[in-house]
Parts: C-alpha cells; sequence; structure tokens
C-alpha cells in the first residue's frame, strides 16, 4: 500500500498515512501547508467535513490543528479502511466519525443531521468535474444549514478545469496553485463582506 505523506503539524505531527492505493492522489505537503496556513486561525474547535476523503490525510490534519471533530466522507471500501488505520495511527480516533457513501448522496441526507461545518475539503476526480459543481450547490443553499456563517469550503482540482466563481451563496476568494494542483476556497457572501476588501476574488497565485 502507497503513501500519503506525514501530518505536517499538531499533535499527530510526523505520523506516516497510507494511501488506498496508485488512484488517489494525497495532499502533497507543500500544498498542506499553504492549504493550512490558510485555515488554521478558524480551526480550533471547528467542524470539519473532508468529501471524497481518499486517505482522510486532510481531515486528519485538521484534527491534529485542533479541529473538534471531522466527518470523513468516503465511498471505496478499501478507503474507508485506510481512512480508519490513518486515524487509529494519529491517535485521533474518538474525534472523528467515517461515513461510507457516496459524497453527493451524503450533502443530500444525513449532512443536515452532521453539521453545520466550519471547514469543508472537496477533493473528486479531477476528471469528474461535475461534482464539484453538485457539491458546491448543496453545500451553498440556505436549506438545512449546511454551513456554518463563517465556513471555508475548499475544493482541490486540475488547474486547467477551474469550478464555478460562485454557486448559490458562496464565491471564491482565493486561488493557491502548485503545478497542476490548484486550490479554490469559497466563503458564504456573509463572511466576505465581514471580511471586506481583503478577501476579494483574487488572480490564481504560483
Amino acid at each position: 500500500m502507497s503513501g500519503a505523506g506525514r501530518v505536517i503539524a499538531g499533535s499527530a505531527r510526523g505520523t506516516r498515512l497510507l494511501a488506498p492505493g496508485g488512484g488517489t492522489r494525497p495532499l502533497a505537503d507543500r500544498v498542506k501547508q499553504t492549504l493550512f496556513a490558510i485555515l488554521e486561525p478558524d480551526l480550533g474547535e471547528a467542524k470539519v467535513l473532508d468529501l471524497f476523503a481518499g486517505s482522510g490525510a486532510g481531515g486528519i490534519e485538521a484534527l491534529s490543528r485542533g479541529a473538534a471533530r471531522a466527518v470523513f466522507v468516503e465511498e471505496d471500501q478499501t478507503a474507508v479502511r485506510v481512512i480508519a488505520d490513518n486515524l487509529a495511527r494519529a491517535r485521533l480516533a474518538d474525534r472523528a466519525e467515517i461515513v461510507r457513501s457516496e459524497a453527493i448522496a451524503y450533502l443530500a441526507g444525513r449532512a443536515a443531521a452532521d453539521g453545520p461545518f466550519d471547514v469543508v475539503l472537496i477533493d473528486p476526480p479531477y476528471s469528474e468535474t461535475d461534482l464539484t459543481r453538485r457539491a458546491l450547490r448543496l453545500l451553498a443553499t440556505p436549506e438545512g444549514r449546511l454551513l456554518s456563517d463563517e465556513a471555508w469550503v475548499v475544493v482541490k482540482h486540475f488547474w486547467r478545469t477551474p469550478p464555478p466563481r460562485t454557486e448559490g451563496l458562496l464565491a471564491s476568494v482565493r486561488d493557491k496553485r502548485f503545478g497542476e494542483t490548484t486550490l479554490t476556497f469559497y466563503r458564504l457572501a456573509g463572511a466576505i463582506a465581514q471580511a471586506g476588501q481583503d478577501e476579494q476574488p483574487k488572480e490564481a497565485e504560483r
């Protein structure tokens, strides 16, 4: 079984994580460092949703850095077992829940009971861009209150196929590119208005 890098900060720092197999794209350390440099001020006591969780590396990093709880949603049974193993390795299983489900079905169903979420990580297969749009659409609706008022939604995607700049109540506020991979960060309209010009949409950074 291949590796998914390591936890780079927090209580589980240095823990080596497994990956389900060659078909997954674990978060590289450089990507994780940038992602959590942006999210960390809002991670304390946060509830995190890791969609298309794969190895669970994103949600595990969030828990290691102080998030209160994380829900990992993954359809593949092998990946579900790997997430459970990685949580045990990081000694974070007591603050986590693994849901074996297709991500869109989860958002349309039980997510409302599990939320609202403060951080949502979305990392579908790069070729299935429609999954990103459908996930954003479900997260952006006020019905069900899947997101807290100050929530972050982060999409990992191929740089040539960016997600929509806006979807319902969500709008992108920044992009970070790492070679072929880009992270696009979204906030709710109310959070953008409160933050002012510092979080208005920016050009992709390389």
